[in-house]
């Protein structure tokens, strides 16, 4: 699997020690990106927690999804959680090795007690005997939380540089983008109270065996069923065995709230399981089909395609300051771009990790990871032959239709009412755009976009307010 190379260098391990004669849990940040620039070991926050055994396990969660590979398990390397500090809160994310869960843990301004939340991004280092020491954490103390260095001296920490080199593999640079895609389509679905979603969430499959071919959860009085067909208010749960890190938090959890897009058909989708903590949600995000990781997707091949999406994702990126709730609509007001051009231009940031989607407040945030979108339009497979074949000449443009020369075949691209783009090629057939356009439809798009961009500019000018038209 082709990816790059990441050295993440601790100044210590992170650890669960005292300092001052209090329990302190000491995360340590590798180089990260803050409002500064790029830096070292950045702090963003030195308090205290309102819940902490419920935070201790929510970390866990996170750490526990970017050790798993929950298709054709076997031993996988796992990278250490993200962590971003937006001003009121932090998040802690990760991926899963197979691409097909996406967690969140968000610390809200309740669940912090004392100490300004900084803004930025980086990884903090999550080591086995941490996850020891949290995992026997018994009780709710005031335990103070530590995110950077500063100059406390916890007495279990070694003092020695820790580095750990990892490969970021290509597919999660696109699972992260395709994931905020996913979810940004997503409503509420259902929800239930704290003793139902134990009942639930525990009567599930925990066998992958057990659970093959998509199921669904639907509706039933105040609770939720599964069944094998999608129904009223249903949303799509392939692979519950999935959700296991759910139940690291199940005893603190308040409410459980469930995201998804219409169910049309049979067809599996992706959908949002939100556990509410005190202070805090925990969101796991699961890809359509446990052997189906969000990288393949295709959500944001379309904001890829084009300069004109390129332009404005540069435009949007200089007003983003590590916002913790971003609305399209006032962002297009700032960069007097339309409601449309931003969302795909968020989509494209996406590729490189600049924004995320938070499901419960249905707003874009801010982080920064060490991607490149370049890099993540390389490695994409469908949009690489589009663009050959809209640079070899072979798309001709026929009004709402367009053929595409692919080989000794010829494909005919239609454009609905909607502006979707429809396609006669093998993929379209298998997928109908479940998983974004075909390479045909891309290329169209590609040499419309052009054709567009070279009509306007030959258009005459507006004079000048005031001025003659001579």
């Amino acid at each position: 699997m082709p990816g790059f190379e990441q050295i993440l260098a601790y100044g210590r391990p992170s650890a669960l020690g005292r300092a001052g004669g209090g329990p302190v849990l000491g995360l340590e940040t590798a180089g990260g990106f803050s409002p500064a620039g790029a830096e070292a070991r950045p702090h963003f926050f030195s308090g205290f927690l309102t819940s902490p055994r419920a935070t201790a396990r929510g970390i866990l969660a996170v750490a526990d999804v970017a050790a798993s590979r929950y298709h054709q398990a076997r031993p996988a390397s796992s990278l250490d959680p993200v962590v971003t500090g937006n001003g009121d809160r932090l998040r802690f994310e990760s991926f899963s090795a197979c691409c097909g869960v996406y967690a969140r843990l968000d610390v809200l301004q309740e669940g912090l007690d004392g100490g300004e939340t900084g803004h930025g991004t980086t990884n903090v280092d999550v080591n086995a005997p941490l996850r020891t020491a949290l995992s026997r954490l018994a009780d709710d103390d005031p335990l103070h939380l530590r995110v950077g260095p500063d100059d406390l001296a916890v007495t279990t920490l070694s003092g020695r540089v820790v580095e750990k080199k990892v490969t970021l593999p290509d597919r999660w640079l696109r699972g992260f983008a395709e994931a905020q895609v996913s979810a940004a389509g997503f409503d509420l679905r259902a929800e239930l109270t704290a003793a139902e979603a134990v009942r639930f969430l525990r009567s599930l499959p925990r066998s992958p065996a057990a659970s093959r071919g998509a199921l669904w959860a639907v509706p039933a009085g105040r609770s939720l069923r599964l069944t094998t067909r999608a129904g009223r208010g249903a949303v799509c749960l392939p692979g519950p065995e999935r959700l296991a890190a759910l139940h690291q938090v199940l005893r603190h959890a308040t409410r459980l709230r469930v995201y998804g897009p219409p169910a049309e058909g049979d067809a599996p989708t992706a959908g949002a399981w939100e556990l509410a903590l005190p202070g805090m949600r925990l969101t796991l995000t699961l890809s359509p089909e446990a052997a189906r990781g969000f990288s393949g997707e295709g959500g944001v091949l379309t904001a890829l395609a084009t300069d004109d999406t390129a332009r404005d994702a540069e435009a949007v990126a200089a007003l983003l300051s590590w916002d913790p709730r971003i609305a399209p609509s006032a962002l297009a007001e700032r960069a007097g771009l339309t409601t449309h051009r931003v969302r795909a231009a968020l989509a494209r940031l996406g590729t490189s990790g600049a924004v995320g989607y938070d499901i419960a407040e249905c707003a874009y945030f801010h982080r920064e990871l060490p991607y490149d979108t370049a890099r993540a339009e390389g490695h994409n497979p469908r949009l690489v032959a589009a663009r050959t074949l809209a640079a070899s000449g072979t798309v001709r443009l026929l009004g709402a239709t367009a053929a595409v020369t692919s080989g000794d075949v010829v494909h005919q691209v239609r454009e609905a009412a909607d502006g979707e783009l429809s396609c006669t090629c093998r993929w379209w057939a298998a997928h109908r755009g479940g998983r974004g356009p075909c390479k045909h439809a891309l290329a169209v798009h590609i040499v419309r976009r052009r054709a567009h961009r070279d009509t306007a500019a030959q258009l005459p000018s507006a004079p000048a307010p005031g001025g003659t038209d001579t």
